[in-house]
């Protein structure tokens, strides 16, 4: 995190905590502060400029995450940032995506 971003973390800390105890009451354990941060920062203000946001618009927007909507935002996330072909050496990525030609 940059000095801005941990200075405004350390602001809204208390409702980062709030919302991660929400979290774990409904069963989301592994969530953290930071976590709940980096939704915010990648999805909900992503096109904001933080720097001028109101701390009362950012506890809002803090508070009012749906544990869905969160999951649902992880869930898109892993999936983007995975590779699905790690496994596999390019030969039989090669072949794998190689088009069916059927010779009549």
């Amino acid at each position: 995190m940059t000095i801005q971003f941990e200075h405004l973390f350390s602001h809204m800390y208390p409702a980062l905590e709030s919302k991660k105890t929400e979290f774990h009451l409904y069963g989301y354990t592994t969530v953290t502060e930071k976590d709940i941060w980096s939704y915010c920062v990648q999805k909900k203000w992503r096109k904001k400029d933080i720097s001028k946001l109101r701390e009362h618009v950012m506890t809002n927007d803090i508070l009012r995450i749906l544990p869905a909507a969160y999951m649902t935002y992880t869930q898109i996330e892993e999936q983007r940032n995975s590779n699905w072909f790690s496994e596999i050496n390019s030969d039989e990525l090669q072949i794998l995506l190689k088009p069916n030609v059927k010779k009549n």
